[in-house]
């Protein structure tokens, strides 16, 4: 899943890699659960951000990659399982999962725990997966290709006036109603079926400005895949359980793409450095508490946006969880 991931042959260099070593500082030897230390790359992708850390963990530290994506998970094995055999363990699944993941493999704690939200240089690259708008393709967007709803079906589900707030909330469209009632009317007339259809019909609303080299359509494209891929819920569920799952002085690291999932990583954060839950109910049992490590989101430096512009709109945060008192 994550943005303008791998070095070549793999693809794109994975974003903001030395702040990602930084703050998840991998090393070797025996962690505190007794065993080798033990990492997580909830979004593997092209096994980027996951062969960096196998290196600096080297030579006993092991790494559990997770995607919902076979295709990434292929790639992610042709890179990683040579080099390092049995110190990873890969898992078609959802980060939402982790708890579960662990526990199948026969783990229950980690040392670090990596998120890279968003879309992959992967599947943006592929016209058949439907993320482009640079090229035909299908309304499909689902970034497990074979399970789920595709956005062709979630745009024929949505009101105009739903699809207008989804707008506005998950991709910051200031003109949400104009783009929703141009998409709604080329859909009801037979012609919305390609990405390029979808994206004519933004630029006929709003035109085809750009905020620096940003494509108009490119919110209403972000917009539909979180809802295809119902991303918002995911980052919901693995931020309300992802302090249960690393073991004291574990840290995590979560880079986000938009101010929404940036948001919500940073209200998390803050409620459990205050040991409440994200979104605590009355009486809810103590959570394991957490410190934060980023005052503020770290960017990618300019050097990394110029040479890599898929990384322009990331911010990292992380955090570390704390022991208990004794």
């Amino acid at each position: 899943m994550g943005a303008g991931e791998g070095s070549a042959p793999w693809g794109h260099e994975p974003v903001m890699l030395d702040r990602v070593l930084f703050h998840l500082d991998p090393r070797p030897g025996v962690g505190p659960g007794g065993g080798p230390r033990l990492y997580v790359d909830g979004t593997i992708g092209a096994g980027g951000h996951a062969e960096a850390i196998l290196e600096r963990a080297s030579p006993d530290g092991r790494l559990i990659g997770v995607d919902r994506d076979r295709p990434a998970l292929d790639v992610a094995a042709a890179r990683l399982l040579p080099r390092f055999g049995d110190r990873v363990t890969l898992v078609h699944g959802d980060f939402a999962d982790l708890p579960e993941i662990l526990a199948r493999v026969g783990q229950h704690a980690a040392d670090g725990l990596l998120l890279d939200l968003g879309v992959s240089s992967m599947q943006l690259d592929d016209p058949s997966r439907g993320f482009s708008l640079r090229a035909d393709g299908p309304l499909d967007m689902r970034m497990d290709p074979d399970a789920g709803v595709r956005a062709g079906d979630i745009l024929d589900a949505l009101s105009e006036a739903d699809l207008a707030g989804a707008l506005r909330g998950f991709g910051g469209e200031r003109m949400a109603g104009r783009v929703a009632r141009a998409i709604n009317e080329r859909r009801r007339s037979g012609r919305l079926r390609t990405t390029f259809d979808l994206r004519d019909a933004v630029h006929g609303a709003i035109g085809r400005r750009r905020t620096g080299r940003i494509d108009a359509a490119t919110r209403a494209f972000q917009t539909l895949r979180i809802l295809t891929n119902r991303e918002m819920e995911s980052l919901d569920a693995i931020l309300d359980r992802f302090a249960r799952i690393l073991r004291p002085g574990g840290r995590a690291v979560f880079i986000s793409f938009h101010s929404e999932e940036d948001g919500r990583v940073k209200r998390a954060l803050r409620a459990l450095a205050a040991n409440r839950e994200p979104r605590a109910a009355a009486g809810s049992a103590p959570v394991p508490r957490v410190a934060i490590l980023t005052r503020k989101p770290e960017r990618p430096s300019s050097r990394e946006s110029a040479s890599n512009p898929r990384a322009r709109s990331a911010r990292l945060r992380a955090a570390e969880r704390v022991a208990e008192a004794a």
